[in-house]
């Protein structure tokens, strides 16, 4: 909304949401778990066997995004952008618009580095099109898909949105795709799911500003990496689908670095930002159109996004209901829920399960801003991320981010600030409660001079967008409950067990700078037979520290580091053998259970930063597919000599390197933990 109470009201709420989850709690209380972190890394069709796939010309395609949503006036169609010199399109500020028609840059003599089988898989294309001429070709933005250069025609056209954005807690004005181009939306003939694909390096957009739309091939490897490590570990995220050396490209950044092309593809590339970008032109009538274009075709109708709480002030974690219409109004006088209400809260339910994810794994986006946050609730944009390595939660992996504002423990609370945002651009949808389809509101909408009028609307969307927030949170907590409790190799969650185990072990891992996520897979090993005395958990203990540096962590010795890890595994001893009966506390079946909810392996910063430098310097290109194969298949533990359905040629025995698979699921240097990198990552 427009309104400065109403946007200082919201900023209430923020301060609110993060005073509940913060005071007097410790760190830990942020985290949370999913129903299922195994991820398919595959097409699977009714019967369950596994599809070959297509061919990219098969494939089926559509382009509904510039269908039903309004573009750059300059160039009203595609044949007007077509003809135009790129050079031309911009950059510039684009107006009453969602996207402009744009073409990607030809590229001189590409270099396919990579595909990823499982992203391959998943789209519905067989893994052999990556041998052909012209899946190269569109990989590079050589070639357009369909679109008759002759003719100047065909059923569809690449383009670039429109949005703005809250870099850093500031207003930034327009920025919008400025090195991204959207291709075509695929949909996978077996599963029916669309995805629209599209290039990142392609080339300078109206929305590139002072920059050049390239890619470098560091962040390139970066993101190709981390965008399909994420999704094999569970966690909702954009996809990887190729990627490609540009050896005439030089790109200047810190340094002058080769270019690159990163295939990526999502079920939906809007973002916060579309709305803010309309919200500060005060364009109404597109925060509408867009909202219902989310509604209807992001997430397929309006009777799909969840109803009302039953209690959604005491009980904001229920499930809640869905198969509302799309007319039907639920909730009592002063907070009337409307269809519109129901797509905020669906906005908000994905994006509180995708953080409370990445805190389960220790991941972190250094660059969350509003146009790094996902309508679809999918991890996006990757610049500054990273994994941790020691637990410390006021890291974070963007050596600009001197505030910590996108630390690891921060988060969540920057997750609902950029919802608030959000909130804002549609709260005035929002607030009209009943009255969202009346006429008068349609076409003048809310009449800020009229305080009998406005009032009303204000008040009941400060009070839905507060009650929103204690949705947010209730599903997060209870996200992080569920898997955590799965990474203890618990059954069933206890009350005690927030403070008795999660609490401890996380005070333990950041006073004793032990890893994070190595902890938990070797956890996954030990035997509560072995544990049941304390000498012999305290021998346990040396498992969870560095074999190379002993106890790292300040002001301890190994003594005391040994007692404090012991007491804690005597507690949870006692909770497996009482979760685990009939004597299955040590049983293959809970074993195996920990390991595929703890990654022997995770693409960490020193490792990508490994195979940066062997790439780029060392003309390697084997190591590229290498680390891609364990970054989605993170649960195995070991690679070489194991058949796999998805391997990097397809269905066979993998062979790898058995002494770099060692090195990259070992202890990390300690020269190489927590490094950090820049926005240019």
């Amino acid at each position: 909304m427009r309104s400065l109470k109403h946007a200082v009201r919201c900023l209430a709420v923020a301060r609110h949401l993060k005073s509940i989850l913060y005071a007097n709690q410790p760190f830990s209380a942020f985290f949370s778990t999913t129903n299922s972190i195994m991820a398919s890394n595959g097409t699977t069709t009714e019967n369950g066997t596994h599809s070959e796939g297509t061919t990219l010309s098969a494939l089926p395609k559509s382009w509904h995004f510039t269908a039903s949503l309004p573009p750059d006036a300059a160039f009203p169609t595609p044949a007007d952008s077509h003809k135009a010199d790129r050079d031309d399109l911009g950059p510039r500020q684009v107006k009453n618009a969602i996207f402009t028609w744009v073409r990607p840059e030809k590229q001189q003599d590409p270099e396919l580095l990579a595909v990823s089988p499982a992203a391959m898989r998943d789209l519905g294309l067989a893994l052999s099109e990556a041998d052909t001429e012209e899946f190269r070709e569109v990989a590079a933005g050589n070639k357009i898909i369909g679109w008759d250069e002759e003719t100047l025609s065909g059923p569809g056209y690449p383009w670039a949105q429109c949005y703005g954005g809250f870099q850093f807690g500031q207003w930034a004005g327009q920025l919008g795709d400025g090195r991204a181009i959207s291709l075509f939306e695929g949909t996978n003939p077996s599963t029916g799911v669309r995805y629209e694909v599209q290039l990142k390096g392609a080339g300078m957009t109206p929305y590139s500003r002072f920059a050049d739309g390239k890619a470098v091939l560091r962040s390139s490897i970066r993101e190709f990496v981390v965008s399909e490590s994420l999704h094999a570990l569970g966690i909702p995220s954009t996809r990887a689908l190729a990627i490609s050396l540009l050896p005439h490209s030089r790109v200047r950044r810190e340094t002058m670095e080769p270019g690159a092309i990163v295939v990526r593809m999502a079920q939906s590339w809007l973002r916060f930002g579309n709305f803010d970008i309309l919200r500060a032109r005060g364009d109404r009538k597109l925060v509408r159109q867009l909202a219902t274009y989310i509604g209807e075709e992001v997430f397929g109708g309006w009777d799909k996004l969840p109803g009302r709480l039953a209690d959604p002030e005491g009980s904001p974690g229920d499930e809640p209901p869905r198969g509302i219409p799309k007319e039907t109004i639920q909730g009592p006088p002063g907070a009337e829920e409307n269809r519109f209400h129901r797509l905020y809260r669906e906005i908000i339910r994905r994006n509180a399960l995708t953080v409370a994810k990445w805190q389960i794994y220790g991941f972190m986006n250094g660059v969350l801003n509003t146009d790094n946050t996902s309508i679809f609730g999918l991890s996006i944009d990757f610049g500054p991320f990273a994994f941790m390595d020691n637990f410390d939660p006021n890291y974070t992996p963007n050596h600009d981010d001197f505030a910590l504002r996108y630390s690891y423990r921060n988060q969540a609370t920057i997750i609902w600030w950029n919802l608030v945002r959000l909130g804002e651009a549609l709260g005035e949808l929002i607030g009209a409660g009943p009255d969202v389809d009346s006429e008068s509101f349609v076409t003048n909408g809310l009449n800020f001079d009229d305080d009998a009028a406005s009032k009303p609307i204000e008040e009941r969307a400060h009070k839905l967008i507060t009650q929103a927030g204690e949705e947010f949170k209730a599903v997060f907590m209870a996200e992080f409950k569920r898997l955590f409790t799965a990474r203890l190799g618990l059954k069933t969650y206890k009350e005690s067990d927030f403070d008795s185990l999660f609490d401890s072990l996380l005070n333990t891992m950041e006073a004793l700078e032990l890893d994070y996520n190595l902890f938990f897979r070797r956890l996954s090993t030990l035997k509560t037979a072995d544990l049941q005395t304390e000498e012999a958990r305290q021998k346990a203990a040396e498992v969870f520290f560095s074999q190379v540096e002993g106890v790292p962590g300040p002001g301890t010795n190994e003594k005391k580091a040994r007692k404090r890890v012991g007491e804690w595994l005597d507690k949870w001893r006692v909770r497996i053998e009482e979760d685990w009966s009939e004597g299955q506390a040590d049983s293959e079946e809970r074993v195996a259970a920990m390991k595929k909810v703890n990654p022997s392996f995770i693409p960490r910063g020193w490792i990508l930063d490994e195979v940066i430098r062997r790439v780029e310097k060392e003309g390697e290109r084997d190591v590229l597919k290498r680390v891609l194969h364990m970054a989605t298949h993170p649960f195995e533990d070991a690679w070489t000599g194991k058949e796999f359905e998805d391997g990097p040629t397809g269905r066979g025995v993998y062979q790898g390197d058995e002494a770099e698979e060692e090195r990259w699921t070992g202890d990390v240097p300690q020269q190489k933990k927590a490094m950090q990198c820049s926005c240019s990552s």
